[in-house]
């Protein structure tokens, strides 16, 4: 399995472990919009733990008699938490004054707390989110909290000012997924569910995203622009292709912009020069061909490639509690690693 370096290699880690009780792990999604307050889809945002997300649109739909497909989230919430996020119903039926009983209802059938209630026009979907916040408690430390706080804080500093890659986490490139995605995209393998299919699909081409990361740091590449980089603007997400890297550089360094790294696929948006040549390189050493990514109906994207996390670090008696915000897409886990080294 693909080795992936740290971006705070120089740096001693904390150890210790994560998820020791499920209040260690708390994560509240940041929406992408807010609920007008009218239309036909009921937003419920709440509070849960001890049951993932689809899981819960399953039980939803259930206690509204609903399919499945009239049940939306905007992101994916481990069993293994407690995640505050929001899902939508379809009811176009229940009138404004009878949404108090629709509240009522979820609190009484469904482990959660039921944090507010609001009317849409629109079904949310995966990816209506801005990313989430974070609060972990990282327990058990292999030293001291004094000498851990003093660590933890360093690789805060050096997240904060240099960053880190964006890498998917293992549980999205799981070894196995990996593998069986690729021998689905070449033939080899039959899947008969669809959404079993997309994910071992989507786990190759997130591992072929991995290894451009780590190509790209070791090509040196991570603290500086490439030429021909598509460059994404922080503020905006409006991308362009870098053609002067002198002038660019400058902006990079203020985290005004940053890099982009291939989500490949037929639609996808190709850098130029030597940055191209690059993600071109990792395509042709995968072993698959754009015809086998357009079969399986994968289009192509691009992904923000650099993280610049800004990580708050405070002792709890039973360890350190780290507290960070994520844009959507990018993984926790990774910025656990920085600090734990394990």
């Amino acid at each position: 399995m693909l080795k992936l370096p740290y971006a705070t290699g120089g740096l001693p880690g904390i150890g210790g472990s994560i998820r020791e009780l499920s209040a260690d792990f708390v994560v509240e999604e940041v929406p992408a919009f807010e609920a007008s307050g009218a239309g036909e889809h009921v937003f419920v945002n709440l509070t849960k733990r001890e049951v993932n997300t689809r899981e819960l649109a399953r039980r939803l739909a259930a206690l509204f008699d609903l399919p499945i497909a009239a049940v939306g989230y905007a992101g994916l919430k481990d069993r293994n938490s407690v995640s505050t996020q929001t899902f939508s119903l379809h009811l176009p039926d229940v009138e404004p004054d009878r949404l108090a009983d629709v509240e009522r209802l979820v609190s009484a059938e469904l482990p959660v707390r039921v944090n507010w209630i609001r009317r849409h026009a629109r079904k949310l979907r995966t990816g209506h989110l801005r990313g989430n916040r974070f609060t972990i408690n990282v327990t058990g430390l292999d030293i001291g909290v004094d000498e851990a706080v003093e660590r933890a804080r360093a690789i805060s500093e050096s997240l904060r000012e240099r960053g880190m890659p964006n890498f998917y986490g293992p549980q999205r490139v799981d070894s196995v997924n990996v593998r069986n995605g690729l021998e689905v995209l070449k033939g080899r393998r039959r899947v008969r569910s669809r959404w079993l299919r997309r994910l071992l699909v989507s786990s190759y081409i997130d591992h072929l995203c991995n290894i451009y990361l780590v190509r790209r740091l070791e090509a040196g590449g991570f603290s500086r622009l490439m030429e021909g980089d598509i460059a994404r603007k922080e503020s905006t997400g409006g991308m362009f292709t870098v053609e002067d890297v002198e002038a660019e550089q400058a902006r990079y360094e203020a985290h005004e912009i940053s890099f982009t790294a291939p989500i490949y696929g037929p639609k996808m948006w190709w850098a130029s020069g030597p940055s191209g040549e690059l993600e071109r390189d990792v395509f042709e050493d995968s072993d698959i061909t754009m015809e086998e990514l357009k079969r399986f109906k994968v289009l192509g994207s691009r992904r923000l490639g650099r993280l610049l996390p800004e990580v708050e670090v405070r002792p709890i008696p039973r360890g350190l509690q780290l507290q960070f915000f994520l844009p959507k897409g990018a993984y926790a886990t990774m910025v656990l690693r920085e600090f734990m080294k394990g």
